[in-house]
Parts: C-alpha cells; sequence; structure tokens
C-alpha cells in the first residue's frame, strides 16, 4: 500500500509540470484578460481588435510559429454557419471567442469579413443566427 502511495505521488509529480505547460499553450485572446471583454461593437473595430494581430490586416493570413489563414477571398465563408461556429468555438490555435464576444458582436465581425477583404457574401449575420448556432 505504502509503495503504491509513493509511486501514484511519483506519476503525479511528474505529470504536473506537463499539465502546466499545455495550459500555457492555450491560446490567449489579445485585449482579454482577467474578466476583461471586447468593448468594441462595430465589425471593422471589433476585427482589428481581436482578429486582425493573427489574420493580419487585410485579411492576408500569416505563417509562422502558427498557421493563421487568410480571411481574403475565403470561399468557406459563403456559408454564414462556417464562420459563427469558428467564431464560437475557435479551431486548432484560433481560440473561442464564445466568452469574450457577444451575439450582437459576433454578427458584428462575421458580417464585416464575409463583406470585405475581397469577400462579397451580401447574406446577412443576424444575432438570431449567432444564437442559433451558439447552444
Amino acid at each position: 500500500m505504502k509503495l503504491t502511495w509513493i509511486l501514484s505521488s511519483a506519476l503525479l509529480s511528474a505529470c504536473l509540470p506537463a499539465v502546466h505547460a499545455a495550459d500555457a499553450m492555450k491560446p490567449s485572446l489579445p485585449g482579454v484578460g482577467l474578466g476583461k471583454a471586447f468593448t468594441q461593437t462595430g465589425g471593422g473595430q471589433l476585427y482589428e481588435a481581436a482578429c486582425q494581430v493573427c489574420h493580419m490586416p487585410g485579411g492576408s493570413g500569416a505563417q509562422g510559429a502558427a498557421s493563421y489563414p487568410a480571411l481574403a477571398k475565403d470561399p468557406r465563408l459563403k456559408a454564414k454557419v462556417f464562420p459563427i461556429t469558428r467564431v464560437l468555438n475557435g479551431s486548432k490555435v484560433m481560440p473561442s471567442f464564445k466568452d469574450a464576444l457577444s451575439d450582437e458582436q459576433i454578427a458584428a465581425v462575421v458580417g464585416y469579413v464575409r463583406t470585405n477583404f475581397g469577400n462579397h457574401y451580401a447574406e446577412k449575420i443576424s444575432v438570431d443566427d449567432v444564437k442559433a448556432l451558439r447552444q
């Protein structure tokens, strides 16, 4: 029994640094922390505050420590479910913005991206679209 406890303690101690390292690797949201959320309301303002740090001005994307896809002329944005879901839930290195942006803010920034950077997807993104996918 004592040997089992010693081995369990040693194993747990060996794993703890890995758990903390994994937490450190989680993407963080620019401009958000300690209970802060984005205050901007316009799609362009939100893009500048929350998105362009990775997706770059003009939506050109970037390559570096990670791959940040271009949003310019992106055919995946045509189906409005795709960008709304991506902003809500994140993907790979992209964090979820579900706790940092309201439904109104997500509708605004997704609408902005879908109608700028060479994207011409005029179908409006509504707050109800976001609410339906948030649940």
